[in-house]
């Protein structure tokens, strides 16, 4: 295997004084292959140990096969099943890996989302005229707008005649019987 040393050495030659591979082969006592491959490689070489894999590979199928009929049974028990006679730890790592997988989806788990990325809106039908100011008196609808992601909420009233913050179709569906006609003062 090429050093470090000799992989910089080979592409300062190279590169600095411009050298040629065959002259640079000869002086260092390296094949040119290994020279043309010093070249081209953008790195430094590095030694890599294959990978030997782990004593848990050979009963990882009876693992998953035991989770995806109990996904919470512990590892202690996993083990007991399966006869399991070595180190826990590395059995106990294997389940923590592949527990998740077999686990269905928690109904009561926060749904989380971007400022923005979501909206509520709430109306309110007032039975009675209010007073909106300037002695003017109407049945505004009220909008409470909230965006889940931010914590905020944004009360809002709208008068008659006032383009809202939510879709026709969602007022639509929330306007009471009592109230016919709903679209018509949407603008």
């Amino acid at each position: 295997m090429l050093r470090v040393e000799d992989w910089a050495e080979i592409r300062r030659l190279h590169r600095g004084e411009g050298m040629p591979i065959k002259a640079i082969a000869r002086q260092m006592g390296i094949s040119k292959n290994t020279v043309r491959r010093a070249l081209a490689s953008h790195e430094p070489p590095r030694y890599q140990r294959a990978s030997r894999g782990s004593i848990v590979d050979a009963v990882e199928p009876q693992i998953r096969a035991l989770l995806e009929q109990w996904p919470t049974m512990p590892a202690t028990v996993v083990a007991e099943r399966i006869g399991w006679d070595r180190s826990i730890t590395v059995l106990k790592e294997r389940v923590r890996v592949l527990r998740p997988l077999f686990l269905p989806p928690d109904p009561v788990s926060r749904t989380l989302y971007q400022p923005g990325e979501l909206a509520q809106c709430d109306l309110w039908f007032p039975p009675v005229d209010i007073p909106l100011g300037y002695g003017q008196t109407g049945r505004p609808f009220p909008t409470a707008a909230n965006s889940p992601g931010s914590g905020r909420s944004t009360p809002t009233t709208r008068a008659a005649g006032e383009s809202a913050s939510c879709s026709a179709d969602s007022i639509a569906a929330a306007t009471p019987p009592s109230i016919p006609a709903l679209s018509s003062i949407l603008i």
